[in-house]
């Protein structure tokens, strides 16, 4: 098995075109290609996603490797520098949709675990690779669905994320929890009406103004030792029919809350509804909760980590929270130990998303080198 390995993977899993929810054949690949080094495969498909577990040994401890082989959009092709499809290497820099987020992680997770099984075929405890085409979308048909199976037949004591959680080398930070998402529809209602005789009408948006405000300022909650406070921010908004003329007849905005531990959906809901009440506004408000708070306490599985990647970079890593979601949300509530560790995020998202190859191999020898001392 060439030391390069791990890029060429990366490099053919970036030419499939994977966008949400559309594997584009990139599991059926990993499939085939494991079930070569003795791995066992369990498909499962939700709705347009498909969904994998694949796993090797049956004893314990468990390490379950977690990953999404969906990608964002390119966006406008022009923009591009490289062929965000090609997975061409320039300068030792490898472009492509999905290099960081997550196909470099995946390829260097297969590859560990390839050379991990060769070594020690008769290995003790059980490594697995679950793996979903929905983490960039909705994620309601991915690893939320695959989970109860997964718990049901399969005991996992850890589960290592490969999102991109680094900044500025690998291993730089870990995350060892994610902040809760909760999305809230927001409809405010007033009196439709000619813009030429606003006394005969009631404009939503004047209305929320001075709500809108109280919300940017508002301190939902402090956060905690591990956890960063409450944010809260509004990603849409909307009102009017089109015209010109009509002076609308509702306001809607759609916000989310990325919450600490020391929140929930009940304690946000009454704080969200006492500011709007405040402002006198007559409302409804819809949510939608995307996933819970995690944070892993498991210290011997956070030692182990600290421990491979200052003996793979001779640096110490970071433990946070920082930081967006991710589908160690639906692996946690399992008593399931979880942490992302993954490539440097810089380009994740953007146009000419990139990595260097050389990032690749400290991945997968940290991947490997996590599966000996756990396992081992």
């Amino acid at each position: 098995m060439d030391k390069s390995e791990a890029i060429t993977l990366t490099q053919e899993l970036v030419r499939k075109p994977s966008f949400t929810p559309d594997d584009a054949g990139c599991q059926p690949m990993l499939i085939e290609r494991l079930k070569k080094s003795g791995f066992s495969a369990h498909q499962q498909r939700f709705g347009e996603v498909d969904n994998v577990l694949l796993w090797h040994g049956e004893g314990e401890p468990g390490l379950l490797f977690l990953g999404h082989t969906d990608v964002v959009p390119v966006g406008e092709l022009s923009a591009w520098d490289h062929d965000p499809l090609a997975g061409q290497i320039k300068n030792n820099i490898l472009y492509g949709r999905g290099v960081a987020d997550m196909k470099g992680s995946i390829a260097s997770m297969v590859v560990a675990m390839e050379r991990f099984v060769a070594e020690h075929p008769q290995h003790p405890g059980k490594i697995g690779l679950l793996l979903t085409s929905d983490e960039e979308g909705p994620a309601q048909d991915g690893i939320r669905k695959m989970m109860p199976w997964v718990a049901q037949h399969h005991d996992f004591a850890y589960c290592l994320v490969g999102e991109p959680s680094s900044s500025d080398w690998v291993g730089d930070t870990v995350r060892s929890g994610r902040r809760g998402s909760l999305h809230v529809y927001i409809t405010i209602h007033g009196q439709q009406g000619h813009v030429a005789y606003p006394h005969l009408a009631e404009n939503p948006v004047f209305n929320s103004a001075a709500a809108i405000h109280a919300l940017s300022q508002f301190v939902w909650d402090e956060g905690n030792d591990d956890f960063p406070p409450t944010s809260f921010q509004i990603s849409n908004a909307h009102a009017g029919t089109g015209a010109a003329n009509i002076i609308p007849g509702e306001f809607k905005i759609q916000a989310n809350f990325r919450y600490s531990p020391e929140s929930n959906q009940a304690s946000l809901e009454k704080q969200l509804r006492s500011i709007l009440d405040q402002q006198g506004l007559n409302y409804d408000l819809d949510w939608q909760l995307s996933g819970e708070p995690f944070f892993c306490h498991d210290p011997e599985f956070r030692r182990v980590v600290d421990a491979c990647i200052e003996a793979e970079t001779g640096k110490k890593t970071v433990f946070n929270t920082a930081g967006g979601t991710s589908d160690g949300r639906f692996v946690a509530p399992f008593g399931i130990a979880t942490l992302e560790l993954g490539p440097i995020n810089k380009t994740i998202h953007q146009v000419n998303e990139c990595l260097l190859v050389d990032n690749l191999l400290v991945l997968e020898r940290l991947y490997a080198r996590i599966m000996r001392e756990l396992l081992l």
